[in-house]
Order: structure tokens, then C-alpha cells, then sequence
């Protein structure tokens, strides 16, 4: 199965309705990353059909969960997961793209570029340094850090009312008891991903 038919089919198992074409440039995008990792460590994962079920359905998933809001700030998003494939999901919200490398930061100019996203910010910089003047209403992480340090390095960034979704595996109970007590887990949600065989959890964060 193709990665375009792979996403498609995924998507509609997650309940997602994609835009026109959307699916085709999620796979031009995993075909972008193959093509960088032959020079660039863009991922460790590296045949496509694995990628469109780690990375694209993986990154969907978090999509249902999103809700109506206004700004997605996707922190440390490394090839731009889960970030553009919210984009593509979503092209009416403005999602802004995080990472300190500067090789991260080049390829997702280019992947920016080559997909026509409209709707998608690139910043190459550290997260505890970033100062933006307005702040985001949704923070959202893969495997960034531990929840504790995501919180205390990017809790600054969320506007007011705003809130974190991190994407993590197996249900971080000792991680959900270390962060700190300005912030509160309001909910962690099993995601079911398709043709994924691995626990995947995501914990909503908010000000305490």
C-alpha cells in the first residue's frame, strides 16, 4: 500500500474528514525525508510505509483533539511532526514550527516550501529562549522531553485559557507526578492509531 493510501485510509479510521490533496502531500513529505536522510539523521525511521504509520497516522491521531482554536506551536519538531501534518489536516490554523537545529530548521523550510504551506511558521531556536509577544493557545510535543522539563522550558509560550497536548507512550504515571505545581494534567486520553501495535497516550496540561 502506497503512503498517500496508507494516510487516506488512516485518516478516515481516526475520523478525519482531510482536505483535498492532502493525503498526496503527506506522502510527498515522508518522500522529502527519505531523500534528506540519504545525507541528514532526519529520523531513525527510514522505509516510508514505516513512516507513514510512526510519523504521519501517528501525528494525525492528535488532530480530533485540537479543538476550534486560533495557534499551534509544535515544539521540537524535529521533520515537522506532528506539526505538518496538522497543517495539512488543518489549513485554517496557523502552526508554527520549533526546532534548535539549524539542519532541522533548513529542511523544514524546504518541506514548507515544496508543500505550499500557507499556514506554517518555521523558527529555528531554543524553546527556553524563545519570546514571542503574543502567546500560543495549544503547545504541542512528541516525545520532547520529559513532562516536568517540557513544562518548565515551554509553559511560558501558552497564551491565557491556552493548553499543552504532549504525545507520549505508555501512560507516564512518574512523569504526570513531577510536574510542577503551577500546571495541572486536566485529562490523558488513549489514542488509537491505525496499524500502530503500541500504547500511545496524550496528556493535556493546563495552568493550574
Amino acid at each position: 500500500m502506497s503512503v498517500e493510501q496508507s494516510t487516506r485510509e488512516g485518516a478516515a479510521a481516526l475520523g478525519i474528514s482531510l482536505p483535498e490533496g492532502a493525503a498526496a502531500r503527506m506522502a510527498q513529505h515522508v518522500a522529502l525525508i527519505e531523500k534528506w536522510n540519504r545525507v541528514h539523521n532526519l529520523t531513525a525511521v527510514r522505509e516510508p510505509a514505516q513512516m507513514a504509520v510512526l510519523h504521519v497516522l501517528d501525528s494525525l491521531s492528535l488532530v480530533p483533539h485540537i479543538g476550534e482554536v486560533r495557534s499551534v506551536l509544535d515544539v521540537g519538531t524535529g521533520a515537522g511532526f506532528p506539526g505538518i501534518p496538522v497543517a495539512l489536516a488543518r489549513p485554517d490554523l496557523p502552526v508554527t514550527l520549533l526546532d534548535s537545529s539549524h539542519k532541522k530548521a533548513t529542511f523544514l523550510e524546504q518541506a514548507k516550501a515544496e508543500l505550499r504551506l500557507a499556514n506554517v511558521t518555521v523558527l529555528c531556536e531554543r524553546v527556553e529562549q524563545f519570546r514571542p509577544t503574543v502567546g500560543f493557545d495549544v503547545l504541542v510535543s512528541r516525545a520532547f522531553a520529559d513532562l516536568s522539563d517540557f513544562v518548565a522550558l515551554a509553559g511560558h509560550l501558552l497564551a491565557p485559557g491556552g493548553r499543552i497536548l504532549a504525545m507520549k507512550g505508555v501512560y507516564p504515571y512518574e512523569e504526570i507526578g513531577r510536574i510542577p505545581e503551577a500546571f495541572r494534567v486536566s485529562e490523558v486520553v488513549e489514542l488509537k492509531v491505525p496499524s500502530l501495535d503500541a500504547k500511545r497516550h496524550l496528556v493535556r496540561i493546563e495552568a493550574a
